[in-house]
């Protein structure tokens, strides 16, 4: 296992999704420092570290840095998870995303994001998630809100207008 005491990491990445992929590369590159190789592929039970390969950000692509921020980062190459713990922010500025969490965790094998504990979301131009719990079904771009018990998940985003279609003659 791979650990990592810092206040803060700051990474070089590339990615399309904002919250998925911002907490997925974002933390994956504790366990090893390439910015193109699949983390699935990084986090061998040898420890051994693949070649590495340059590879522009796809057209369209947001690119940037992702800022990872807890008390504790952690890597396990046998089971493939990447966990964050401990008062975590996660900043991706290229998409305007903010991410706070007691913990988070990557489960490489299963391509699954975990944001728990008093989970708040936001991404700048008013979308907000506040949930205890968020997961993100990476494969399927499908995200999950649990409350904690009693409680309800709390959601608001901006719907902005679409200009009217013009009727054809």
């Amino acid at each position: 296992m791979t650990s990592v005491n810092s206040k803060a990491l700051t990474l070089g990445v590339s990615m399309g999704r904002w919250l998925a992929l911002a907490v997925a590369i974002a933390l994956a590159p504790v366990v090893a420092e390439s910015q193109s190789v699949p983390v699935s592929e990084q986090l061998s039970p040898t420890g051994a570290a693949p070649a590495l390969r340059a590879e522009p950000a796809a057209e369209g692509e947001p690119s940037g840095l992702v800022t990872v921020e807890s008390d504790l980062q952690q890597a396990d190459n046998v089971t493939g998870v990447v966990t964050a713990t401990g008062n975590v922010k996660i900043s991706y500025p290229p998409k305007q995303v903010q991410a706070w969490a007691r913990q988070a965790q990557y489960f490489t094998k299963e391509e699954r994001i975990v944001l728990t504990g008093d989970v708040d979301v936001i991404q700048n131009g008013g979308n907000r998630l506040k949930a205890d719990r968020i997961t993100y079904l990476v494969l399927e771009d499908r995200m999950i809100a649990d409350p904690a018990p009693g409680d309800q998940v709390f959601s608001n985003y901006r719907i902005q207008r679409m200009a009217p279609l013009e009727a054809s003659p």
